[in-house]
């Protein structure tokens, strides 16, 4: 099924997403912090607090998601306390759960290539020369570097130094140096400013077996980080460029995810050595092959998820999490789609949908209610008051902004050409808005839906054959079942129901200025093909238990890493003072978990909700 997500995940500074998606999703807004997770209440007394930022964000109602297909109670809980009530394993294009458990290197490695003509590296090198190479590698002199003088001149003993320092301190790079008629070989940070300022030519090619796949691809276990995050360690660790990495989807930060990642001609050596120093990343399950890795290649994503402090009966629990298991939810795009400030990003995606690029730039610029960032809030009272791009830029120490790649392109292209200045906005983040405009009327269609026919298939419905949609005949209608209706994303390229709902789209857009028979754009990027969605997703391999516990710092959830360091799994107490719902379920790619938990708890998932809620709870 064709579908836009995998291009909507970046998310413009000034735009916070809130909870959490599908484990393919970027930076959750951060959560008010509570007692065992650094302590302290969050700030509810407005002034600028998180709590107070929300007041202005959005809620279920305002994206139309407005229905649920269970009819239990429902109960109350706190979503994502801690960033290890929420864990994500990848489920690659074979069907299997990506899981970090080896963190052993294949035998095919460069050591087995060609240690077999050498001695072992390892001898090279004092252990006063391997004190003063761990402290450069771990930061300790960033600037710095350590010098050895090869008295042994010979070009072997130089190579067996060079690859002895690259192999057991990754992150540092080495250079032959002559110095008084001596060699010394100098290893310096490859993090560091002077070294990337030295470093403009192309790595040297390392010898790498004919035999061997081009691609090592390895486990990467990660926690409070997203994906990009971690690949721009590793590559600054490895001194590659980002893009030599490739992976099937990006994941939560706010969470413990594990996903399959691939880097060209980089060896499991290497890799796993990367482990002696890096912080909430870990690199295993390492093996060679011919080929990178693609986004949308992954078949799913499998959640651990801890809603910790429950109020429902047990019968409640077994009855919501029954419903999930049988019938499923509503397919809803999450709240995370949709920002949280006071400018949705719907908004931006409608007006450039129309056309109306100086609503455009005044959306993305102008001052907004709530609490932003002081830099935020000066640079948009510089643009309100002055409408200089220069002068309201001058206000932002981090340029990389969507608010200030928008305010470049205009200093560079003038208020005259703002197509032009808003290109300079990275493609994905201009996407997302358009995507967000499309998503807000498929779930608002999907809400009119549900009320009009239920759970039934009816004459009129979408079912999908091959790529194709098709319209079901009163008499097709009886052999179907809700789960497998679609319903369509707005575009030039698809067909709408035949019922009254595929006029509602009509209606709809036309509110909106614009016209359903005419999705192209003139510019291509914005023009919508559409795609189909399932209406209703039932998640596969659900499990659930209602777990007590006395201590609210501890973990809930064994994860990976600590089974390899055979740390203890958590003990639960039938009568500790807390309850929680540990529950188990796997989803296709582009569907968000939020909306899972959502239909178990009967909870808006919105950010403006959760901090009501949790500022309730904390008081």
């Amino acid at each position: 099924m064709a579908e836009s997500e995998s291009v909507s995940n970046a998310t413009p500074v000034g735009e916070k997403r809130t909870c959490l998606q599908d484990g393919d999703e970027e930076t959750p807004a951060k959560k008010p912090k509570v007692d065992g997770e650094n302590g302290n209440a969050p700030n509810t007394d407005g002034g600028g607090g998180f709590a107070d930022m929300m007041k202005h964000g959005l809620t279920e109602m305002d994206v139309g998601i407005l229905k649920y297909v269970s009819d239990h109670e429902g109960f109350s809980g706190i979503l994502k306390e801690r960033y290890s009530d929420f864990v994500v394993h990848e489920i690659n294009k074979q069907g299997k759960i990506v899981h970090l458990d080896d963190l052993s290197i294949p035998a095919d490695s460069e050591e087995g290539a060609e240690t077999e003509q050498q001695p072992n590296d390892c001898d090279v090198l004092t252990e006063e020369q391997k004190k003063q190479l761990g402290e450069l590698q771990l930061f300790k002199n960033k600037e710095g570097n350590v010098s050895i003088e090869v008295k042994d001149d010979t070009k072997e003993k130089r190579t067996l130094v060079h690859k002895a320092i690259k192999t057991q301190f990754p992150g540092l790079e080495t250079k032959t140096e002559e110095k008084e008629g001596h060699k010394f070989i100098v290893a310096y940070h490859a993090a560091g400013k002077k070294a990337l300022a030295v470093s403009t030519k192309a790595p040297r090619k390392h010898f790498w077996p004919k035999n061997r796949g081009s691609y090592c691809h390895f486990a990467l276990y990660k926690e409070n980080k997203d994906t990009m995050d971690a690949i721009n360690v590793l590559s600054k660790f490895l001194r590659l460029r980002p893009n030599m990495f490739s992976y099937m989807g990006t994941k939560d930060k706010r969470a413990i995810t594990v996903q399959e990642i691939a880097v060209l001609k980089i060896t499991a050596e290497r890799l796993a050595h990367l482990n002696k120093c890096l912080m909430n990343l870990k690199l295993g399950n390492f093996c060679y092959k011919n080929h990178p890795l693609k986004l949308g290649e992954l078949q799913g994503n499998h959640f651990t998820v801890v809603i910790r402090n429950i109020s429902g009966t047990d019968e409640q629990v077994h009855q919501a999490m029954g419903s999930l298991k049988q019938t499923g939810f509503i397919n809803y795009y999450g709240m995370q789609r949709f920002g949280t400030t006071a400018v949705p990003t719907q908004q931006v995606g409608r007006a450039i949908l129309r056309n109306d690029w100086n609503q455009v730039v005044d959306l993305i610029l102008k001052p907004r209610p709530g609490a932003e960032k002081e830099y935020l809030v000066r640079c948009r009272e510089e643009w309100a008051k002055t409408q200089d791009p220069e002068a309201a830029l001058k206000k932002l120490p981090n340029k990389r902004c969507v608010e200030g790649q928008l305010l470049r392109g205009l200093s560079m292209y003038g208020k005259k050409n703002i197509v032009t200045a808003f290109g300079l906005i990275p493609r994905n983040n201009r996407l997302m808005y358009v995507h967000s405009y499309q998503s807000v009327v498929w779930n608002t269609m999907v809400s009119r839906r549900i009320e009009a026919f239920g759970l039934k298939a009816v004459e009129g419905d979408l079912v999908l054959r091959g790529t194709t949609a098709h319209v079901l005949t009163a008499e097709e209608a009886e052999s179907h079942s809700i789960h497998d209706i679609v319903m369509p994303l707005p575009g030039y390229d698809v067909i709408y129901p035949s019922h009254h709902i595929g006029e509602g789209y009509r209606e709809l857009l036309s509110a909106d200025g614009l016209d359903l028979d005419n999705m192209r754009h003139k510019v291509k990027d914005y023009s919508l093909a559409g795609a189909y969605r399932r209406v209703i997703i039932r998640p596969t391999d659900v499990s659930w238990e209602v777990i007590h516990y006395d201590d609210p710092r501890i973990s809930l959830v064994h994860s990976d890493f600590e089974k390899l360091e055979n740390k203890p799994a958590p003990v639960f107490k039938k009568d500790g003072k807390y309850r929680a719902l540990r529950m188990e379920f796997s989803l296709p790619p582009s569907t968000y978990a939020t909306m899972a938990i959502r239909e178990v708890l009967k909870l808006d998932t919105s950010i403006k909700k959760q901090t009501q809620l949790n500022t309730v709870w904390f008081n």
